[in-house]
């Protein structure tokens, strides 16, 4: 008989430990680990009674045969009834007929047939280091071929099984409440660097800018940012973002100019798993990743007519499907986008379709070129010195009456994204207090004399002069002769002649 009762619990210990290995949900797992003792070993009403740290009275966790009114009604005091003496002594009780043990309360009245039938309780402590935690209990119906203490061994290991399972959930909720607490901390980190208040000016131009945009960012309408490459679009829609009602939901960059078509359509809307060769998993798009938060799309005019149609679609119903997909996703999702180019010439020659231009463009905010607003040159370069002399341990302290003159008197073509670049070279060569002209890039007096015709010039003098800056300018930018091309709105032979009868290297 012996050898039959061990067999039997070595199966259970089986498929409990299986029980266990097959679910992270502690709630889960105890419940499979009572339908276990209770199909496998016939033991009943099986119940693990945990310490609630709050108030530290034991609680029914899980319950095997009670209902939700049942498991409610059973909370004790430790020390107090069989389960509050096991876990307030740490030892073991066994009851062989609970019908006659006055120590049993019987709290949750499952128990009304006690006296049609004889029952034995049987109770261990939980353990986590040696630390009580709870109980685990169980119903064994009166036998005389019953062997108690081998049963009381058996739960004692379950027991440890069960500590270890609390034990997990204790870390995971740990580790859980860790990434949240990280994830606030740096939300909060985000909204402190992307608030209106740090964003450098002095003049009225952004002024005039950042009124408009602080009154849009309360409200849930779509924001279209028109400027010069390098003026500073993205940090304003972040800033729009983190002072909205949205600031605690994600706020989500996509470059639509960094992407080729088909990746682009791919990183916006998703897909499934085989959608197209390479697609070995499911994937959710930005849009997908965006609900209930922001997404900027930056260079929204390099969408093409395709993709248009599909975020016409996200805008107006709010819907979409992955690539290669059937569902319908449905998200809501705020829309802030950005460009330099002329959608207005877009929509005339049919580039960009018209119902999405007005879709996007319920609030347009102009954020006008440096070179229009040089008042903010100063602050700028304080604001980039401070932050590069940190980054690389320098002594500087500020820019010299010279140097300054140069910045002051220079064109900008890439706007703060070069001062940025400007100063940052500048704080890295510079050896002295003050950054001087040679800490500054050679070709930055060069363009202004381009810029500034000798007084007296001719008319096509001063065109010209303009014009080769502009062509300049235009090929740093680009790198292309083709992409510069496109940018000044003429052809690539154009281009290249007037490159040729200037005679720009």
């Amino acid at each position: 008989m012996a050898t039959h009762v061990n067999d039997l619990q070595v199966k259970a210990l089986v498929e409990i430990t299986a029980a266990l290995s097959s679910s992270l949900n502690l709630e889960k797992s105890l419940e499979a680990i009572l339908k276990v003792l209770s199909d496998s070993l016939e033991m009943q009403r099986g119940t693990v009674t945990l310490v609630e740290p709050g108030t530290n009275e034991l609680r029914i966790e899980v319950a095997q045969g009670l209902t939700r009114e049942e498991k409610e009604r059973g909370r004790y005091k430790i020390g107090e009834g069989i389960t509050g003496r096991v876990v307030a002594t740490g030892q073991p009780m066994i009851v062989e007929d609970i019908g006659a043990e006055p120590l049993f309360l019987n709290r949750t009245q499952a128990r009304k047939d006690l006296a049609q039938r004889k029952f034995a309780f049987l109770c261990v402590p939980v353990k986590v280091n040696n630390h009580v935690i709870g109980a685990l209990s169980v119903d064994r119906l009166f036998k005389d071929n019953i062997s108690y203490e081998e049963d009381t061994k058996l739960l004692t290991v379950i027991a440890g099984i069960v500590g270890q399972a609390v034990r997990i959930r204790e870390l995971a909720e740990k580790d859980k409440q860790a990434v949240v607490n990280e994830n606030l901390k740096l939300r909060q980190e985000l909204k402190e660097k992307y608030q209106f208040g740090t964003i450098v000016y002095g003049s009225r131009m952004m002024e005039t800018v950042l009124e408009g945009a602080m009154q849009v960012a309360e409200s849930q309408a779509n924001v279209v940012l028109r400027g010069e490459s390098g003026t500073g679009k993205e940090l304003i829609a972040s800033a729009i973002h983190y002072a909205s009602p949205r600031s605690g939901k994600p706020f989500i960059k996509v470059s639509c100019a960094a992407l080729p078509e088909n990746l682009l359509e791919s990183e916006l809307f998703g897909y499934e798993r085989g959608a197209f060769t390479g697609a070995m998993e499911r994937k959710a798009g930005r849009f997908e990743l965006a609900d209930g938060g922001t997404i900027f799309l930056d260079e929204i005019g390099d969408l093409t007519p395709a993709t248009q149609v599909k975020l016409l679609r996200v805008l107006q119903e709010k819907e979409f499907e992955r690539l290669g997909g059937t569902q319908t996703i449905k998200v809501d999702v705020r829309l802030i986008c950005a460009t330099h180019r002329n959608l207005e010439e877009m929509v005339k020659t049919g580039k960009f379709r018209e119902d999405l231009y007005y879709r996007i463009n319920v609030f347009p905010v102009f954020i006008p070129p440096l070179r229009d607003r040089k008042e903010d040159i100063l602050l700028l370069a304080d604001h980039f010195i401070n932050k590069f002399k940190k980054e690389n341990k320098k002594k500087v302290k500020g820019i010299s009456r010279a140097a300054l003159d140069i910045l002051m008197a220079y064109g900008w073509p890439g706007n703060v994204r070069e001062l940025e670049n400007v100063i940052e070279r500048a704080v890295i060569l510079c050896q002295k207090e003050l950054i001087t002209p040679s800490e500054l890039p050679a070709n930055l007096g060069a363009r202004e004399a381009i810029e500034l015709p000798a007084a007296g010039a001719s008319l096509p003098e001063i065109v010209a002069s303009i014009e080769k800056q502009r062509i300049r300018e235009a090929l740093e930018k680009y790198k292309t002769q083709r992409n510069a091309a496109k940018a000044l709105g003429i052809t690539e032979r154009m281009l290249g002649y007037k490159i040729k009868n200037y005679q720009i290297q």
